[in-house]
């Protein structure tokens, strides 16, 4: 059964998030992004489609190029991503499609992942960004954040910046380049590339170092927050709409083997 991959990005304001939920008494009134394109995916393809996805995010956070796959049978249509259109929101939007190997799997296949987040750092907020950044009055000192970010830059046990959620093995993971910038205007950026990250580590990191920043904290108390391995040695939770996810990288070898359709 031939396997095929995606790339999909999507506005995550109005969903509860990636995963489909399950019913229950406090489950959110909002669809899932999982749900919406498989309910997409099964009308093209009339037979029900299950939706694996490099991870799951959060309810309001957002991604340039969510990797996804699933298994069809089916003929395929002449342009996947135009024959999605009519089925899809505007804020969801299948960007190009792939016949993958079978040995590619979404999630498992994954060697790392980048993620944004966007501040607007001004005296007065953005209408037109309201929903994709974290409006923060004070003027930030990127070189201090930045000098912060050289703590983070390595293999290390991050379960300081973990949520509880989902359960893991272990909350050890490697950071390889994490750095902050201005964007554009009075937007500023904060990048990072890690291996994986852990529920909500990367609105725990960005919280985490404004917090300190306003709190006029040295640049190593991170580092004590890291070696502590408690939550609540860190800082808040940054808001979930700053949040991207951007890219998310596979063995070329295996991105070698896709043929784009």
């Amino acid at each position: 059964m031939p396997r095929i991959k995606m790339i999909v990005s999507y506005d995550g304001t109005d969903f509860c998030g990636w995963q489909k939920q399950k019913d229950h008494a406090f489950a959110s009134d909002k669809a899932s992004i999982q749900e919406t394109i498989e309910k997409c995916l099964s009308k093209i393809f009339t037979h029900p489609v299950n939706l694996s996805a490099s991870g799951r995010t959060d309810a309001g956070v957002h991604a340039l190029a969510q990797v996804a796959h699933f298994d069809t049978d089916r003929p395929m249509p002449v342009d996947l991503c135009w024959a999605s259109r009519g089925h899809l929101p505007p804020s969801i939007v299948i960007k190009s499609a792939w016949v993958a190997p079978q040995e590619f799997h979404s999630t498992l296949s994954a060697t790392h992942k980048t993620y944004r987040y966007w501040v607007w750092n001004s005296p007065r907020p953005s209408a037109l960004l309201a929903r994709y950044s974290w409006w923060i009055r004070q003027p930030l000192d990127l070189d201090h954040l930045n000098a912060q970010c050289r703590y983070l830059e390595k293999n290390q046990d991050f379960k300081s910046f973990q949520s509880v959620g989902s359960p893991v093995t272990h909350t050890v993971r490697q950071i390889f380049q994490a750095n902050w910038k201005p964007a554009k205007g009075n937007l500023v950026q904060f990048e990072v590339t890690g291996s994986g990250f852990l529920k909500q580590m990367v609105r725990n990191i960005v919280g985490t170092q404004v917090n300190l920043f306003q709190r006029e904290q040295p640049v190593d108390k991170i580092q004590e927050i890291l070696a502590a391995l408690d939550r609540r040695k860190a800082g808040p939770t940054a808001p979930a709409q700053g949040l991207f996810l951007k890219k998310v990288y596979y063995p070329t070898e295996l991105d070698n083997q896709c043929r784009q359709i």
